[in-house]
């Protein structure tokens, strides 16, 4: 049999990948291994629909088993790959086979940041990676339970509104002195802030874990600042990081996940990463090697990734964007706002506003809005599109939500 291309990671950018690869009439063998006994499915509804839905729900699956047959697409669910052979070009699977590749693509994804405290690990904590995560976590949930959160990053913020609307009693946790520290500005986060504390969620900012004690009333969660909180149940969301050990043992080159260039090729120039696990230069912010978190970078790089398998030499050129959903609230972020100098605010409608991130000499860096649900979407997408310009609007027609950002994207 032919070696073909061969994918490790069988989430939203190795399926996508997969099906990419197909779509560019790729007749030769594509095989997708995952290690989850689930076919590929989106992440994001875990944090969000699959806790709160009436009955417990299905994964989101991006394809189910007859259309990866369909497509002849080879899956192999339920087994990690070991090690690679790049001298061989072949993969070792854990239960005891190998395969060959032609091209290999790593789409590893990232796994939840361990808590590093004795007890982090006992039966009243929970990490939030996969489905069969999620279904632990919903079913522990319900009213007058109390769960704690510790992190107040996307997820955690995303599972609280969740587990507010179970009727759970919640506590949020963070060691910053503000939630939504990493990529969100302070305006956005104090609304976001705002609504979870009319929601009755106690957000404690400012205080780091310091203990765990489990027993079977509850855990009790010690405070750097001598205070405790108990819970029936302490979901752990500090972050997470790159799934690298497969790349790292053969001798890939590493730099904040997997290191990749411009078309997503490793130091291995028959290997490629792509998603949650690898680093990039992205040339629209002057190369800056960066890596990215998010439900669409995923979708777009399985993309690009299979494509330039096959040997089209595209370059990663997709302006980040994410959202979060909160209540009735969506954040969504347009570019990456930290490469801003100087904030100027447009206010939308009924308290939504969209604040615009320049650099000194007027280029649009990134835009970051808030507002109930699709209201500030379209004007995001806008000025997604301006980005990618490196257009220079005028401050003063930013500011003003009488001007249309598709006049300043025609100009």
């Amino acid at each position: 049999m032919p070696a073909g291309m061969l994918i490790v990671g069988a989430g939203e950018c190795g399926a996508r990948a997969a099906l990419t690869l197909r779509d560019q009439n790729y007749d030769g063998p594509v095989t997708l291994v995952g290690d989850e006994s689930h076919f590929p499915y989106e992440r994001p509804p875990l944090s969000k629909d699959a806790i709160v839905s009436e009955r417990e729900p299905l994964p989101k699956f991006v394809g189910d088993r007859q259309h990866f047959i369909d497509r002849k697409i080879e899956c192999v669910t339920s087994t990690r790959a070991i090690a690679i052979d790049r001298a061989s070009r072949s993969v070792a699977l854990a239960n005891g086979s190998t395969l060959r590749y032609d091209k290999l693509l790593l789409a590893t994804g990232a796994a939840p940041r361990r808590l590093s405290l004795p007890g982090a690990e006992g039966s009243r904590c929970a990490y939030l990676r996969t489905y069969d995560d999620a279904l632990r976590v919903r079913r522990a949930l319900g009213s007058g339970c109390h769960v704690a959160i510790l992190g107040g990053g996307f997820i955690g913020l995303e599972l609280a509104a969740s587990a507010r609307k179970r009727g759970a009693v919640v506590t949020v946790i963070e060691a910053l002195p503000r939630i939504l520290t990493r990529g969100v500005p302070e305006e956005i986060a104090r609304v976001i802030d705002a609504r979870h504390r009319a929601e009755d969620v106690e957000i404690a900012c400012g205080r780091s874990v310091l203990t765990l004690r489990e027993d079977s009333t509850g855990i009790e969660v010690g405070l750097s600042d001598g205070s405790s909180v108990t819970a029936d149940l302490l979901i752990i969301g500090i972050g997470a990081v790159p799934v690298t050990d497969l790349a790292q043992g053969a001798g890939l080159a590493m730099e904040n996940g997997i290191a990749v260039d411009e078309q997503l090729q490793t130091s291995d120039l028959d290997i490629y990463a792509a998603g949650d696990c690898c680093s990039f230069p992205l040339a629209i912010y002057g190369s800056r090697r960066v890596r990215l978190e998010c439900w669409r970078n995923a979708q777009d790089q399985g993309v690009l990734a299979a494509r330039n398998m096959l040997g089209a030499g595209e370059k990663v050129s997709a302006v980040p964007w994410f959202w979060s959903d909160q209540y009735d609230l969506t954040l969504q972020i347009a570019g990456l706002p930290d490469g801003g100098t100087r904030i100027v605010r447009r206010d939308v409608s009924d308290g939504a506003f969209i604040l615009f991130h320049l650099q000194d000499d007027g280029r649009l860096m990134a835009a970051s809005g808030i507002g109930s649900g699709n209201v500030v979407a379209k004007d995001i997408r806008l000025a997604e599109m301006l980005i990618a310009k490196r257009a220079m609007p005028e401050p003063a027609a930013l500011a003003q939500p009488q001007v249309k950002l598709k006049s300043l994207l025609a100009a």
